[in-house]
């Protein structure tokens, strides 16, 4: 269904009539209100609703949720015994303390470089091959989500947008040994995050606020993440481990979100295993 979504104008015209009638409404359901009503909210008030609403999965009931979400959600009957609680506790506490899950043992990584999260990629491409995007009328380009340091990025360096289902497992890792060389928070809006609501899906990663986290790899090049929060994140949390001048290892956690989320990131290395509408998976080799 996904891959679907994310076929271009051109190849979704010569496909089933009502399938395209579907996806035009959807895309265009969603980007009105992202932008148009959700979007022209002030800071406070996106912020405000979010708190609300995330706050919500931190009650006790919300607990009860947890099991008819996973039946609905994942094919694999026993998914959650993959996970521990987030909070250390024997069971979980509240949806919040599923939603934010540890792995009981990690996937195992066999690769020098490997994904940083598990999510839907949605898009990629060489960095300065892809569209600019126009953001409250003006024109910015992707480099801009990573902050400061836009213009130091290579121009052969590549960019992928991985969203962050709720469904997904919603921690950020390292996707390369190395050294964390920057971190620099952005404020900004919360607009909806869902790609399918854009014809280009960094919109909201050029909006909204982030936490942009660099590492520089053991043959001196860095790595760009940018973390991107929207509606309903409570917050995005660095490990403890993630300052400045700290070494992490491959698959180290970065960063947990508390409710949606999109990675972005770019990387001197090129996607091989993937292309765009796949799932992604954390630890999972890029090439």
């Amino acid at each position: 269904m996904h891959r679907f979504l994310y076929l271009t104008e051109d190849e979704i015209f010569k496909g089933n009539d009502m399938a395209v009638a579907k996806l035009i409404i959807k895309r265009s359901v969603f980007s009105f209100i992202s932008i148009y009503m959700w979007g022209i909210m002030p800071g406070r008030t996106q912020r405000w609703i979010s708190r609300t609403y995330a706050d919500l999965y931190n009650k006790d009931w919300s607990k009860k949720l947890i099991k008819p979400y996973c039946k609905a959600h994942y094919s694999d009957p026993n998914y959650i015994d993959q996970f521990s609680p987030a909070s250390g506790a024997d069971s979980y506490k509240n949806f919040q303390d599923f939603f934010t899950r540890l792995w009981k043992v990690p996937p195992a990584i066999n690769s020098e470089q490997v994904w940083a999260c598990e999510g839907l990629l949605c898009q990629y491409g060489r960095i300065d091959e892809l569209d600019l995007v126009r953001v409250k009328g003006q024109t910015r380009h992707l480099r801009t989500i990573f902050g400061e340091i836009r213009d130091e990025i290579p121009t052969d360096y590549f960019f992928s947008n991985v969203f962050l289902h709720n469904n997904n497992y919603h921690r950020i890792h390292a996707p390369v040994n190395g050294t964390i060389s920057r971190i620099e928070h952005i404020p900004g809006d919360l607009v909806l995050l869902r790609p399918w609501a854009y014809k280009n899906p960094s919109l909201p990663a050029l909006r909204n606020e982030r936490i942009n986290v660099d590492i520089v790899d053991k043959q001196g090049r860095t790595w760009y993440l940018s973390i991107v929060g929207g509606p309903g994140v409570g917050a995005i949390v660095l490990g403890g481990d993630t300052t400045i001048g700290s070494f992490v290892g491959i698959g180290n956690e970065i960063a947990t979100f508390l409710l949606g989320s999109t990675c972005c990131i770019a990387s001197p290395e090129p996607i091989t295993k993937n292309k765009t509408g796949d799932q992604v998976y954390m630890g999972h080799p890029l090439q």
